[in-house]
């Protein structure tokens, strides 16, 4: 493992970190009263990661590597209406990224990429449009989505309160998919939500979203579509994913605890298309000094999801089944580490890959 990728992502760290610190402290950038804020501000996240996987169905049967992660990104706002974003990324690994495919990761292990380019334009405080590479603006489960991806497109949100505390949101978007690889795949997207008294105590949520993936040749070429079935680069089924989820949030005791059932189909397939999700979770990591227990329990069936987008925590992308077990402490209001554990196994294997994960985030 090389020092040097590792020193590089350290450096990058602390100078975000003393960038936001300079920012905050420095009496230039404090504006002279609350209502004169600054038009910059700037955010940013880092992981380190140990990562151990037995059990792979292959040859060499283990894996062991350690990542290094970091992102930094500004955000200007020139006028209230408007809002321009950009971010960079680092990536070190003990891996070469000529293995990243064969391991199943959605980004190159080893990376200086740009990871935002946005323009955001705010027609109204419940309305905005979105330009450019940034996140994905639906809330999806990682049975669909990897939160690391960055695709680019265009899309736009918006959303009205019909009661007190209770808001109804429509998201809609068209991007590219942005993979590695000379990835060219789209994806259409919308998603509609009901938030039932959101911000309370005792709240819950109905999400459903459909979202519509094309062009999946190049990137079922370069092997990114997994154990979705194909032939040659030809995949057997399309992908047409209708998801629903329903959310349930309360507070026992003083603990948060969120109950999520992430139920997926996919109209594309006529056979082998359905997955489901259910996650619980006690306690919230992102406080300083809290605590977090979760379980996840997921069953995905080849054809239910688009395997180059969901997840790259599971080692499965489908065609499996496995829980995901995991705890975690928020040591401050910038760091977090969490220990989570995988046991899957693929469907007609007879024994269960394991992956453990150990995380130290932080968040600015």
């Amino acid at each position: 493992m090389s020092l040097l990728k590792f020193y590089w992502i350290a450096l990058f760290c602390a100078a975000a970190s003393s960038s936001v610190l300079a920012a905050a402290n420095d009496p230039l950038t404090v504006p002279p009263d609350e209502t004169a804020a600054s038009s910059w501000s700037w955010f940013g996240d880092a992981m380190l990661r140990e990562d151990h996987v037995t059990g792979i169905p292959r040859a060499d049967s283990s894996l062991q590597r350690t990542l290094g992660r970091a992102r930094l990104g500004v955000n200007y706002d020139p006028i209230p209406a408007l809002e321009f974003g950009a971010a960079l990324k680092l990536a070190a690994s003990s891996d070469d990224n000529s293995q990243d495919r064969r391991n199943n990761y959605n980004e190159r292990s080893n990376d200086v990429a740009l990871d935002q380019l946005f323009v955001r334009w705010h027609l109204t405080e419940n309305t905005s449009l979105l330009a450019g590479k940034s996140t994905f603006p639906l809330e999806l489960s990682p049975l669909v989505w990897d939160q690391d991806l960055r695709p680019i497109g265009i899309s736009g949100q918006t959303s009205f309160v019909p009661a007190e505390l209770d808001r109804i949101g429509l998201v809609a978007g068209y991007f590219t998919g942005n993979l590695p690889y000379g990835d060219d795949s789209r994806i259409g997207a919308v998603q509609a939500s009901y938030r039932w008294h959101e911000g309370a105590p005792t709240s819950a949520s109905v999400l459903l979203s459909y979202l519509d993936f094309s062009s999946l040749r190049q990137l079922t070429l370069q092997g990114l579509a997994r154990t979705n079935r194909h032939v040659g680069s030809q995949l057997i089924s399309d992908y047409h994913l209708l998801d629903l989820q329903l959310v349930g949030r309360m507070h026992p005791g003083g603990w948060p605890l969120e109950a999520r059932l992430d139920l997926l189909r996919n109209l594309g397939a006529d056979a082998d298309r359905n997955g489901a999700r259910l996650s619980l979770v006690l306690g919230d990591r992102t406080q300083p000094h809290s605590w977090e227990f979760g379980l996840a329990d997921q069953r995905i069936q080849r054809e239910a999801a688009m395997a180059a987008f969901n997840s790259d925590d599971w080692w499965f992308h489908s065609w499996s089944r496995g829980i995901m077990p995991w705890v975690a402490y928020g040591l401050d209001a910038t760091w977090s580490v969490r220990l989570a554990a995988f046991h899957e196994m693929r469907d007609e294997v007879d024994h269960y890959t394991n992956r453990i994960l150990l995380d130290v985030y932080a968040r600015w």
